[in-house]
């Protein structure tokens, strides 16, 4: 088991790779660093191999399948992982390293948001696109992450070894972020500069389409996590809209005795019944999200009696 392992998955980024890799030996001499090559037509590999990091790769394309690999096969203390294309510092890693180490963080977050990211980064919508991902999680998780989006990130074992990852693409800083804040993880945010791309490095995240499966993503696992708040609210909705299309229905039967809108009857009965099953569904999907959070528990208890093993 590696003391440090330092995780970069990699897509065409031979402009930095070689940089980024020196820059991490550089500030922790310590850790193993693994480049995790996702299927790049450029000289990533090559230029990988040459400064020292150990190549492995996942050709199933999509950053979420490249963490998903690199979560199963690497076994370490700590894990770092950081983007191939140097827009990221190295200069903090060893604060955020600590904070696995020393103070048993489950994930550190390397927060760009409150430094230069907004200064640097040319991309206004992605600008934009962060600041709201951000806002919208820490209100509907009640959370107070930083930021959401990151690729600079620490992860003790524990964390690393129980995180189901589901996103095969970018939506899978989303997805960590949300799994530490379900499930009561300790969560340190550290702020660290940004810089933007250097010319001829290009981002593979599409501002648009990339953005629109973020923001169905949160949604997606707002009602896995959250459920009474997600049927709990489309409850509410139903029974004020039943409640509208009753009233002119009551008032005209309490004035006349007749009820000559029965299609309107029909439909906010339907949407009564409606509101009330999803109210239902709400409490039962509740009380099983309770169970597997104490299921949780004892997973991780698990695998921190085989993290002292290995360490044996």
């Amino acid at each position: 088991m590696d003391k440090i392992a330092i995780l970069i998955p990699c897509y065409n980024e031979e402009k930095t790779i070689a940089k980024v890799i020196k820059d991490a030996k550089e500030a922790l001499p310590e850790a193993t660093v693994y480049v995790y090559d996702n299927n790049s037509k450029d000289k990533t590999v090559e230029l990988a191999t040459e400064a020292g990091a150990v190549v492995r790769h996942e050709y199933k394309q999509g950053k979420g399948n490249v963490v998903r690999r690199m979560f199963r096969e690497i076994e370490a203390e700590c894990y770092l992982m950081i983007d191939g294309d140097d827009t990221y510092p190295l200069n903090c890693a060893r604060e955020m390293v600590e904070g696995v180490l020393e103070r048993h963080a489950d994930m550190v977050v390397g927060d760009r948001l409150s430094s230069t990211y907004f200064s640097e980064n040319k991309r206004p919508f992605h600008n934009f696109g962060n600041s709201l991902v951000r806002s919208t999680i820490n209100r509907l998780f009640k959370s107070d992450i930083k930021d959401i989006m990151t690729g600079y990130r620490a992860f003790s074992y524990e964390f690393v070894k129980t995180f189901p990852v589901f996103s095969s693409g970018f939506q899978i800083e989303t997805e960590m972020t949300i799994h530490a804040v379900n499930y009561r993880m300790q969560v340190e945010n550290v702020i660290v500069d940004y810089r933007d791309r250097p010319e001829g490095s290009v981002s593979k995240l599409n501002t648009y389409s990339d953005g629109m499966r973020v923001l169905f993503k949160i949604v997606q696992l707002f009602k896995t996590y959250r459920p009474m708040g997600f049927f709990g609210s489309i409850s509410l909705l139903l029974f004020l809209i039943a409640l509208i299309l009753m009233c002119p229905v009551l008032a005209e039967y309490f004035a006349t005795g007749l009820v000559p809108r029965f299609p309107t009857l029909i439909v906010s009965v339907c949407m009564g019944l409606a509101a009330l099953q999803c109210f239902f569904s709400g409490i039962f999907l509740s009380e099983m999200m309770w169970k597997d959070r104490r299921d949780f528990e004892y997973r991780i208890n698990c695998v921190s009696a085989r993290k002292g093993e290995h360490l044996k």
